[in-house]
């Protein structure tokens, strides 16, 4: 069975591992090549060296950083623009480098409500990725930036309204949480053998635990309750590649 390169793009690090950590895991064990992308956060930050060490867990190779602040912690890169304020066609540029370096059959990245949160970067993120994703393939949008390649689908990395109430039971009533629809989430990927990897790599995220982030949330939890908190991954799939080569999934 053909198992699809993957390259996720995320907003912030951390963000890979909770959101696609089990798909990277698996992937990468399957043979195929996987790598991420992050939105903010510039090299030699703390944040940064902890991204390294999730990715080398997940098998996921080296951080691609994409180096904006992040839109709440202005020193996350400092002389740097926040994320959200830098131009567009810039940010896209640089997306686009990296997906035709890559070269990935699939591009995964947050939904269109940022994920449960909401977060401002997360929303951006995916705005970004869902452009470059498509003009990567474009041999005129800045052929610069490489030879053109177009990723066959994007998966939208989501959680359906129906994992909602099971996800409070564990975390708690805390902000409001964006959810889709569960007809619209086309797949839902049992990471259970790659959840030690993906809870492994959630908690290499050393200084979230220690403020009280999700990681720290992660790392309080009991084998139990991290196994219905994150054994299961849900995505959205958006065809690119027009017309559709063999049809390529996410091992699910």
């Amino acid at each position: 069975m053909h198992v699809p390169s993957v390259l996720a793009v995320f907003a912030h690090p951390d963000d890979e591992s909770l959101s696609a950590g089990g798909v990277l895991a698996r992937h990468a064990d399957a043979g195929a090549r996987t790598g991420v992308v992050t939105s903010t956060w510039a090299e030699g930050t703390v944040r940064a060296a902890e991204l390294a060490d999730a990715l080398r867990i997940l098998g996921a190779g080296e951080p691609r950083l994409l180096g904006y602040a992040d839109a709440r912690v202005p020193w996350s890169a400092p002389g740097r623009a926040r994320f959200c304020d830098a131009p567009l066609d810039e940010v896209v540029r640089r997306l686009v480098a990296h997906i035709r370096e890559f070269r990935p059959e699939i591009v995964v990245t947050h939904d269109a409500y940022g994920g449960l949160t909401g977060h401002p970067d997360h929303v951006h993120t995916h705005r970004v990725t869902v452009l470059a994703a498509r003009a990567a393939g474009l041999a005129r949008f800045h052929p610069d930036s490489g030879a053109p390649w177009q990723p066959r689908a994007l998966y939208l990395a989501t959680h359906p309204d129906s994992a909602v109430d099971a996800l409070r039971e564990v975390v708690g009533t805390r902000k409001t949480a964006y959810s889709t629809p569960d007809e619209q989430v086309t797949a839902t990927v049992d990471i259970g053998p790659w959840l030690e990897r993906k809870t492994a790599a959630v908690l290499a995220h050393r200084s979230e635990a220690e403020r009280g982030a999700v990681p720290g949330l992660v790392a309080s939890l009991s084998a139990q309750e991290r196994r219905r908190l994150m054994g299961t991954e849900w995505f959205i799939r958006h065809d690119l590649a027009t017309p559709a080569p063999a049809r390529t999934e996410l091992t699910v």
